[in-house]
Order: C-alpha cells, then structure tokens, then sequence
C-alpha cells in the first residue's frame, strides 16, 4: 500500500531529478554544510524537490531529504512557493 500522498519516490527518480535539477533556493547558513534546494525531473516529467548540501572539497552531495511539491504550496512552475 503506498501511504505517501504525493506518491512514492524510488531511487532512479532521485538520479533523474538530481541530473536535469537545478537550484531554485540556497541557504548559505545551514549547518554543518550550506545547503539548497534544487528542483529537478524525472524522466515522466514528475517535478521533485531535493534539498542538499554539496561538500565539494569532499567530492560529495549530502541529501537531506526528497520530496515531491504540493500543487496546493508551489506555483505551477515548481519554483515559487504560494503565498500564504
């Protein structure tokens, strides 16, 4: 049964998303790593957010967590968060 509302994630739409994402928000305080969010797509188009934190003196991306938007609090172009 799936539970999420917005639908399950796997693993290959992560990959997908993090290779045509971009960022659309930083947050440069975050700790221990400044992080961002970055908006990308799976291969049917489905938009995921991904909020990361890229180490490249490490040569690596933390993620932080995965998510599909919510029509009902982003914009149609998946970058904007409607106001409240």
């Amino acid at each position: 049964m799936d539970t999420e509302p917005l639908g399950r994630i796997v693993a290959d739409e992560i990959l997908d998303a993090l290779d045509s994402g971009e960022i659309i928000e930083e947050y440069p305080d975050d700790a221990p790593y400044p992080s961002c969010l970055l908006l990308g797509r799976t291969q049917s188009g489905k938009p995921l957010h991904i909020v990361c934190a890229p180490v490249l003196e490490e040569g690596r991306l933390i993620i932080i967590t995965v998510y599909r938007p919510d029509p009902a609090r982003w914009e149609t172009d998946w970058q904007r968060r409607k106001p409240r």
